[in-house]
């Protein structure tokens, strides 16, 4: 994709969750591919010049449809993040009922196609000698709507959306930007901080966020409606991703092997504190359950119908640990 090759067709975008992770690249991308963005941002928000704010909220979607009027296309990246029990009723109306609206409203203001951001948690567990396509699903399981299930059941709300829709499924993006961190993000953190990371025997597929960014912008211009496509990097066995971010950050490549067991009785533990203080889960139970998984993910289709080039997970890691010890998250 040439980036000083002018936007196809013209016209503005729409894009939700641009001060997220991903969104933030998203925009970067699509700025650069000479896009005219509008952001949808809930509160104060420092745009990027020639980015124009708009003030609203998923769950209020009507709001939103006379500046969906100015645009062309949508691209809609924001989600709920939270393993916290006391958000999950926001979680289902934010990523679920929120996908669902947005794209509504942006039929009703004529706005021509749409790429929405899902998740490999759409995706089942897969080996890497079959690893999971776009043809899988992970099977439903909307107890207590947790963000894995309101990842799958958004990404179906949005294909079942009568307006042109494309999703993406980023796997586990690393790199620069991650304010919050990520899961994967905090793995980092915690290892900058002299941590010792722990294995539960899984595996994971990780990207390069700057690459997913590029994924939405690509099927945004060549993806087809109806269509998923997979925006992933490589697939690495927890242990072996724990030595590249110890290798990125210059510390001792070293990780231990924790029984799942143990790891299932400590976030049990932990759930008993979160349901009596209402606080953050620090062992999330949903992440441990995941941590034993083996999620690979193959990007085959997206590589040849879209021409997505994924780029060096090693490098996206070193950069990711310059920005955590330039954003004082090391200390």
């Amino acid at each position: 994709m040439n980036a000083a090759q002018a936007a196809p067709g013209g016209g503005d975008v729409f894009l939700t969750g641009a001060a997220g992770f991903v969104g933030s690249h998203v925009l970067a991308a699509l700025l650069a591919r000479g896009y005219r963005v509008r952001a949808l941002v809930r509160g104060r928000w420092d745009a990027p010049p020639g980015v124009e704010s708009v003030t609203g909220d998923l769950r209020a979607p009507g709001a939103l449809i006379p500046v969906l009027r100015e645009c062309r296309y949508l691209i809609h990246t924001a989600a709920l993040y939270s393993f916290a029990p006391r958000d999950r009723a926001a979680i289902a109306a934010v990523n679920v009922s929120g996908t669902s609206g947005i794209l509504e409203a942006a039929r009703i203001a004529g706005v021509e196609r749409c790429v929405v951001t899902s998740s490999s948690a759409a995706l089942p567990p897969a080996s890497a000698s079959h690893p999971a396509t776009e043809g899988d699903w992970a099977s439903a399981d909307h107890r207590g709507w947790s963000y894995h299930a309101s990842k799958l059941a958004g990404e179906r709300a949005a294909l079942r959306a009568a307006i042109a829709v494309t999703t993406v499924l980023p796997t586990a993006p690393v790199g620069p930007g991650d304010h919050r961190p990520t899961p994967t993000g905090r793995i980092i953190v915690d290892l900058l901080r002299g941590r010792m990371p722990a294995t539960l025997g899984g595996g994971m597929n990780i990207v390069p966020v700057e690459d997913v960014a590029a994924a939405h912008v690509l099927a945004l211009e060549r993806g087809g409606a109806g269509e998923r496509y997979i925006a992933g990097g490589v697939n690495l066995p927890l242990a072996e991703l724990w030595r590249l971010i110890s290798r990125a950050a210059g510390k001792p490549e070293r990780a231990f092997r924790l029984p799942y067991a143990v790891a299932a009785a400590a976030a049990r533990v932990d759930a008993v504190r979160v349901w009596a203080t209402g606080a953050i889960p620090a062992i999330p139970l949903e992440g441990v359950r995941m941590g034993r998984l083996e999620m690979y993910s193959s990007s085959a289709k997206a590589i040849a119908e879209l021409g997505y080039r994924p780029s060096s997970a090693g490098e996206a890691l070193e950069r990711a640990v310059r920005w955590y010890r330039e954003h004082g998250y090391a200390t």
